[in-house]
């Protein structure tokens, strides 16, 4: 088996039969998930991240400050500042389009050129997703929406869908029920749930 330039700078050998992380001997499986972790080195390639609508509004959360203060962190020193790649998706801009508050709806809407953010789009796939998500209790169905986060993020491949929904979205029994039926739907490709603090980082 090949190894890649990055998995040999993390430690990562393989000779023969024999897999070994630092030294450390490990099965192939656990290999094959150490080297998925490489893909999330920001020194490899930019990180694709999407945002909830959640995280758009805690920058007006005034009642949260401490929360608002680490979102205002994360849009100035990460995404202002290019460090990911940042997508949200017309479920979201769909979201704020509801704000009741006509002069936050309008300011929520200026974050998105503001800030650059792409926009990527609810098709078939990702809908069908969505429903498998509400068809096994993995999300309720009440919250159809946070169900189409989900698959835009698992469709388009993206890395981080970034939330400030501890509940439904940003935990990580939420995560391993979302693997379990992306790799159940075909879709392989690995999908953090995590909210704003875990993607901001020392060297900013």
């Amino acid at each position: 088996m090949r190894i890649t330039t990055g998995a040999h700078q993390a430690g990562i050998t393989i000779k023969g039969s024999d897999c070994r992380l630092k030294g450390k001997a490990f099965s192939l499986p656990l290999f094959f998930d150490a080297l998925s972790l490489l893909w999330y080195n920001p020194f490899m390639r930019k990180l694709k991240l999407y945002l909830d609508t959640s995280v758009l509004n805690f920058l007006y959360a005034d009642d949260v400050p401490e929360f608002k203060n680490i979102t205002e962190e994360f849009f100035e020193n990460y995404v202002k500042k290019d460090k990911y790649i940042v997508y949200i998706s017309d479920v979201v801009i769909r979201e704020i389009e509801k704000t009741r508050d006509e002069t936050k709806k309008i300011n929520l809407l200026k974050l998105i050129k503001k800030y650059s953010l792409k926009i990527l789009t609810l098709n078939e796939y990702s809908e069908a997703l969505a429903d498998v998500y509400i068809k096994e209790k993995i999300i309720p169905s009440r919250k159809i929406e946070d169900a189409r986060h989900i698959a835009i993020s698992t469709c388009n491949q993206i890395d981080i869908l970034v939330s400030w929904n501890f509940k439904h979205l940003a935990n990580i029994q939420k995560q391993i029920a979302v693997k379990i039926i992306n790799e159940q739907e075909g879709y392989f490709y690995p999908l953090l749930l995590t909210n704003p603090m875990e993607v901001i980082y020392e060297n900013n």
